[in-house]
């Protein structure tokens, strides 16, 4: 089998409960089959659109082909780089494919002014631009197309050969793509954009930059069957079971943080793609399962939460030895394109557990909605409640800056948390200027104690989002903003992407404090020597 699976403990106990249920009730043949009355009358009509992604490996397999040919294209043509211009499943998944293979994919998921030229100025003669969107109205991936096009014009290349497009049929991006001439993929409408792995947005980027895509397929088709089938031993049944219904005790709460470690495995980046696939799926109607990306030396793994499961993904889950020195924990290991596909059919089936659709984002669009309402206003932005060191403070509860230190207000943003509280940092800057900033996810674990999330925006907003605002009221939020010279107009718009990122930001913190959540706002305004001082010197 190209996926294996241990478990001890209380996962173990949670599998042992659950999955002769589960394989009583055909689970898993159900959704192979494409029934969608499995998550209830509620859910039946997105269900009933939304499960294509199990016959994603036949229907990819004619693309296989296809992409080749074009990449031989390109390549006699001396275009080598590609960018892909996409957010969330858009861009997660192929972002694994790439780092797994060890190919070279800029991924351009950021509204950051420095980061989208960044991926212009890394040179365009060579250069190909893959603009990957489901509904074809992503504005970030729209800002993203526009300004590369102008900028292919600007040194004399035409844009119709140097940009490729990944859309569902019928979208208003394949109207005009294909208006303009330029190369259209179009993928399965059927697949929800986390579950598209498999699909034309999974394979079109990464088979141009030179990933082996046929051998993605042959590795998730070897775990067809086993997914397939109703029986103890399917490990999306087992796996479903360990991370939907592990308890903190025998007769106790559920475990609803699941903390994802890398560890010695060949596979690169899966826990950010099973971040949004988890958070978006489940985090709705208060309840969830929040994903944790950790190291293996994080505060969370040295002394475990109760409400923490750990998943290790490991070269061998069966090595004897390992099993020893992690007892409790779910060991996984296996191909890339088994992964996908256990982890999808899991996340179906934890949705079932949870009596949850795992197919919609009801919250999603808000911090859409609130973003468009700011770009429209363009209002100032409201006074710091005091700076230091640089640093501007705002927060969506007077209460939270009384202090007028930032050491005091990061006291009482973790004094909001509960026993079964979280935080999470929403990092929206310049990452490839920053990238030390996400080590202040290891520094807020340790100071607060809970388990910590750390995502860049605008990315985590098609991502961990869902959550954020649709899962259990359980979380603190701590964004980091930036202020720069830097800034880059949007060809077509009324807004720059410096005004883009930023009404972002301001958006989702609204929406957040409507729904009641604590929000503390650090704007850097001055350059740092490493931001992580700032932080340091507060713990």
């Amino acid at each position: 089998m190209s996926f294996a699976l241990h478990a001890s403990g209380a996962p173990k106990a949670a599998i042992d409960e659950i999955v002769p249920g589960l394989v009583h009730d055909l689970i898993a043949s159900r959704i192979t089959g494409g029934d969608p009355t499995i998550w209830g009358p509620r859910a039946q009509d997105e269900a009933s659109r939304r499960l294509g992604w199990v016959d994603a490996v036949s229907v990819s397999r004619p693309l296989v082909a296809e992409i080749t040919a074009l990449r031989d294209e390109l390549n006699a043509e001396g275009v080598t780089r590609v960018v892909l211009a996409g957010m969330g499943g858009s861009s997660l998944a192929p972002e694994v494919i790439a780092q797994t293979a060890g190919v070279e994919l800029t991924i351009l998921d950021s509204t950051s002014p420095g980061q989208v030229l960044a991926a212009i100025d890394a040179g365009l003669d060579d250069a190909v631009l893959v603009v990957s969107s489901k509904s074809g109205s992503t504005v970030e991936t729209d800002a993203q197309r526009r300004t590369f096009e102008t900028a292919f014009r600007d040194v004399g290349i035409d844009p119709v050969g140097r940009i490729v497009v990944v859309t569902d049929p019928g979208s208003p991006l394949e109207e005009s793509a294909r208006a303009a001439g330029y190369r259209v993929f179009t993928a399965d409408p059927n697949v929800g954009g986390r579950y598209s792995a498999l699909t034309a947005f999974g394979l079109v980027p990464t088979g141009l930059a030179g990933v082996d895509i046929a051998e993605l397929l042959d590795e998730a088709e070897a775990t067809l069957l086993p997914v397939a089938i109703d029986s103890p031993e399917n490990p999306a049944l087992r796996l479903a079971a360990a991370i939907a219904g592990s308890r903190q005790r025998p007769d106790g709460p559920r475990r609803d943080k699941l903390g994802l470690i890398t560890d010695g495995t060949h596979i690169v980046g899966l826990p950010d793609w099973i971040e949004q696939l988890i958070a978006e799926s489940t985090g709705k109607d208060g309840t969830g399962i929040l994903p944790v990306v950790l190291l293996p030396v994080s505060p969370e793994v040295d002394a475990a939460p109760a409400d923490l499961q750990i998943v290790r993904f490991v070269d061998d889950a069966d090595e004897f030895h390992l099993r020893e020195r992690h007892p409790g924990e779910v060991l996984v290991s296996g191909t890339l394109g088994a992964q996908f596909l256990v982890w999808e059919y899991a996340t179906a089936i934890a949705g079932y557990l949870l009596g949850i659709d795992p197919f919609d984002q009801p919250d999603v669009e808000s911090a859409k909605v609130a973003t468009r309402g700011l770009l429209d206003a363009r209002p100032d932005q409201d006074a710091p409640a005091f700076v230091e060191d640089g640093v501007e403070v705002r927060a969506s509860d007077p209460e939270l800056v009384s202090s007028g230190t930032i050491a005091g207000v990061l006291d009482a943003l973790w004094a909001r948390l509960g026993e079964d509280g979280y935080v999470a940092i929403q990092a929206y800057v310049n990452r490839l200027e920053m990238p030390q900033l996400q080590g202040l996810r290891e520094l807020v674990a340790a100071d607060s104690g809970r388990p910590t999330t750390f995502g860049w925006g605008p990315r985590f907003l098609h991502s961990t989002g869902q959550y954020h605002k649709g899962g259990p009221a359980q979380g603190v939020f701590l964004q980091i903003t930036e202020r720069t010279d830097v800034d880059l107009e949007i060809p077509g718009r009324p807004f720059t992407f410096g005004q883009l990122i930023e009404a972002q930001a301001a958006g989702d913190a609204g929406v957040l404090a409507a729904h009641g959540r604590p929000v503390v706002t650090l704007t850097i305004t001055e350059p740092q020597d490493d931001v992580l001082d700032l932080f340091e010197a507060a713990q």
